[in-house]
């Protein structure tokens, strides 16, 4: 009996409650209800606002706590709980004490996994890189299967993966918070301030990084930045085989010239990449390191001329009337906000502001002044990201404009440029002070400048 149906069968007659009943966990409470097991449902939205999906749910004999007090009623024995959560507000702590279990779905996949994963985190970069894995693996013929913070969860699918698939996963912080078990090769592409709002502080944002390589044993391999301050460091300290890679100096895989070279042995001509950017080479250098000896260089270079990059990252949306329309919705830090504006070679019209996470913003300001001729503001985090601007006392050559709604912003934007100009959202900071998830900011702005 595999472990996953050890699993399967221990759900019937089980009782559990899910915290989060989001995109990622319905197909969860689906599997658990149609293996016997008896499902607490618990979400901060009302009944009213989940609408079909609570109906389909109360239909399946689910029992629901929502709304504002949605955590004071948990009863299961088993508690999988949203990776937004943190694992110590004071309802989990009663829990444990009373016997339960916490978990997540992430944490009980490792558990269940008959394949190889290999997993990607890091502050920026780390969605393009995962999928960059992803693709070369299955160019290459092989089966595999791709999810964590993208794609699907794949807990479910668990039961249908074999020894010789690949599991290609993108892990936050926060799913990697409560991880006691890591990957078989894992990849950090970088660390800096992050996620502050959520974490207590910046080590302890690091810590959760840390458990992606913490249970590697002998003959996992890491795959990190030599040129990141924090992850260097972090190698020093890997129990499996580390390989780095670097932009800057000599290393496992580096840079050059043109060449990403491996062990010495050119791999890849960076004038192949199609998507734009440096800081794309070293999604390209960490995703090598990570198929090493698994994927031809052939293929990797195939990869690297076809592949167009993940939407919301700095997706050409239209042009129009002679303008470029960039959305980079994903940028939702600072640091990503910087590595968009670097890839342009003119001076831009660039929409910003969103949630603050608590981190600073001053290091944008520079890279504002450099890059950007109208600086257009909306959200929580305007006022810090002109400060940043004001500080580096180049504010007169950046026209700054606020607004209030995101067809003001479209609207200004489009009022401002003029044939050869280019717009591009950049918003360093996330999207929940006005929406669900940064895709769901870049669609809509991808919506409004398609009305143009």
């Amino acid at each position: 009996m595999t472990k996953f149906e050890e699993w399967k069968n221990s759900l019937d007659g089980s009782r559990i409650t899910v915290i989060g009943i989001g995109v990622s966990n319905r197909p969860l409470i689906r599997f658990l209800c149609e293996n016997g097991a008896k499902v607490q449902a618990c979400d901060k939205r009302t009944k009213e606002q989940l609408g079909e999906v609570y109906e389909e749910f109360a239909g399946l004999g689910v029992e629901f706590s929502l709304g504002d007090g949605y955590l004071d009623a948990i009863s299961g024995d088993i508690i999988y709980k949203t990776p937004g959560l943190r694992y110590d507000v004071p309802q989990l702590c009663e829990a444990r004490k009373r016997g339960a279990v916490v978990t997540s779905e992430m944490e009980v996949f490792f558990d269940v996994c008959p394949s190889t994963i290999i997993a990607v985190t890091g502050s920026d970069g780390k969605t393009t890189t995962t999928t960059l894995i992803h693709k070369m693996l299955t160019d290459a013929g092989y089966r595999t299967w791709l999810g964590g913070n993208i794609g699907n969860p794949l807990l479910t699918d668990a039961g249908s993966m074999a020894a010789e698939d690949y599991v290609v996963l993108e892990l936050s912080s926060f799913q990697l918070h409560t991880m006691r078990k890591s990957p078989h090769i894992a990849v950090i592409t970088n660390i800096s301030p992050n996620h502050l709002d959520m974490h207590k502080d910046y080590e302890e944002y690091i810590d959760a990084k840390v458990n992606i390589m913490r249970y590697q044993k002998p003959g996992d391999r890491l795959i990190t930045n030599l040129d990141n301050e924090v992850t260097q460091k972090l190698g020093k300290k890997a129990c499996g085989d580390v390989v780095y890679f670097s932009r800057r100096e000599k290393a496992d895989i580096w840079l050059d010239g043109d060449w990403i070279t491996r062990n010495g042995e050119r791999v890849l001509n960076i004038c192949d990449i199609k998507i734009p950017g440096m800081h794309n080479v070293e999604n390209y250098m960490a995703a090598i390191g990570a198929v090493e000896g698994l994927v031809p260089d052939e293929v990797i270079v195939d990869t690297a001329k076809n592949f167009g990059g993940v939407e919301h990252r700095i997706e050409l949306v239209r042009e129009v009337g002679g303008v470029k329309y960039y959305n980079s919705s994903i940028d939702s830090s600072p640091n990503r906000t910087i590595n968009t504006l670097a890839v342009f070679k003119q001076k831009v019209i660039m929409i910003a502001g969103g949630k603050d996470k608590g981190i600073p913003y001053d290091e944008v300001g520079p890279a504002i002044a450099d890059h950007v001729k109208t600086l257009i503001l909306i959200g929580a985090t305007a006022g810090k990201i002109e400060e940043a601007v004001k500080k580096t006392n180049r504010a007169d050559d950046v026209e700054i404009i606020h607004c209030s709604t995101y067809e003001e912003v479209v609207q200004t934007a489009a009022k401002k440029a003029k044939p050869g100009d280019i717009v591009v959202l950049s918003p360093a900071s996330t999207s929940f002070d006005m929406f669900a998830n940064f895709m769901e900011r870049g669609n809509l702005f991808k919506e409004l400048v398609n009305r143009l």
